[in-house]
């Protein structure tokens, strides 16, 4: 079978933009006929830039509870830790030995975050889409939901298993495809994209009240200043909410109201408030009988990861096949 990968970050406690840019579509890949689906929560990957290695089992143990709590079934896909299949770290030695150092260096990401970090800049970091590739790869994946800025990481990994496959003349990976995560959702600040780390996040698993409080201070279309000035729905981040949350007659009777003045800021987010409700709500319930069986959590990851590190051999094997590496029973 076809097999999709989808990779998160453990930043503890999912927010929307997570939800709506990401998790929902995990969901809905993974109930695909004739696909396997593998989802990764990449621990190792957060060791690039400095982070609380106290508070981290906690942020994994979290995160795992909002992947699984948005609806991913254990029986139709297979949800881990990264760090739990050694062989990621393992293929990405073999795959960083045919990754060109220049590639790297043109990496957004790694520009971006290297002027962020105040600590100094580690190894990792330069080769983190090395990494990247071999969560992929590891699992010869065919399809990788993927938003805009990690567009160029998944080209980088299609890039190594063609350097792969030519310096060893043999097809051990398919070149996998991206499918599209259109859906950008921006922070309350209107700005920049949804993040924990810019401050401007709301939290996929925060209460009614915690909800609201975020969205009245979010901003909208920078133009409408006063309620009486015509909104544009394209440009709002509210109004973006509402396109995944707000069933479809409502959401065309907002974008009427908006264009023509005939419905304040206001109003528009006590709707989307509203809309969020009716969908966070069954979530929330189910992260909450989760957190409550932690064992259950663990039983979860523990039976992906045995069910991966099974896959993760046998494309080791290919790999040190295709390489000449017999390990123990090279002969002289």
């Amino acid at each position: 079978m076809a097999t999709i990968f989808s990779g998160i970050q453990p930043t503890g406690e999912a927010h929307l933009g997570n939800y709506m840019g990401a998790l929902r579509q995990w969901v809905a890949l993974s109930k695909l006929p004739e696909h396997n689906s593998i989802s990764c929560i990449v621990d190792c990957h957060a060791f690039t830039v400095p982070y609380d290695e106290k508070a981290f089992p906690k942020q994994v143990f979290d995160t795992a509870v909002a992947v699984l709590a948005v609806g991913l079934d254990p029986d139709s896909a297979t949800v881990f830790v990264q760090s739990d299949v050694p062989q990621h770290t393992e293929l990405a030695w073999y795959l960083g030995c045919v990754a060109p150092m220049g590639e790297l260096g043109r990496m957004t990401q790694f520009k971006e975050k290297s002027d962020q970090s105040k600590a100094g800049v580690g190894t990792g970091l330069f080769t983190y889409p090395i990494l990247m590739a071999a969560d992929i790869l590891l699992y010869k994946a065919t399809l990788v939901p993927v938003g805009h800025d990690q567009l160029q990481h998944l080209e980088f990994a299609r890039d190594v298993a063609r350097h792969f496959n030519h310096r060893f003349g043999v097809d051990v990976f398919p070149e996998p495809k991206p499918h599209p995560l259109k859906l950008r959702i921006k922070g309350t600040d209107g700005d920049e994209k949804m993040s924990k780390s810019r401050n401007n996040a709301i939290g996929m698993l925060e209460t009614k009240e915690q909800i609201w409080k975020k969205l009245k201070g979010a901003f909208t279309d920078p133009q409408r200043i006063t309620r009486e000035i015509p909104g544009r729905p394209e440009v709002c981040n509210i109004f973006t909410m509402h396109s995944v949350v707000t069933p479809p007659d409502r959401l065309a009777e907002i974008d009427t109201a908006c264009r023509t003045a005939g419905i304040g800021c206001g109003d528009c987010k006590k709707i989307l408030a509203e809309s969020l409700e009716v969908e966070l709500s069954p979530i929330r319930a189910r992260a909450t009988e989760l957190r409550a069986t932690p064992t259950r959590v663990a039983q979860i990851l523990g039976d992906g990861a045995a069910t991966c590190r099974g896959l993760a051999a046998r494309t080791m094997q290919d790999v040190k096949a295709a390489a000449g590496v017999k390990g123990g029973q090279s002969q002289p």
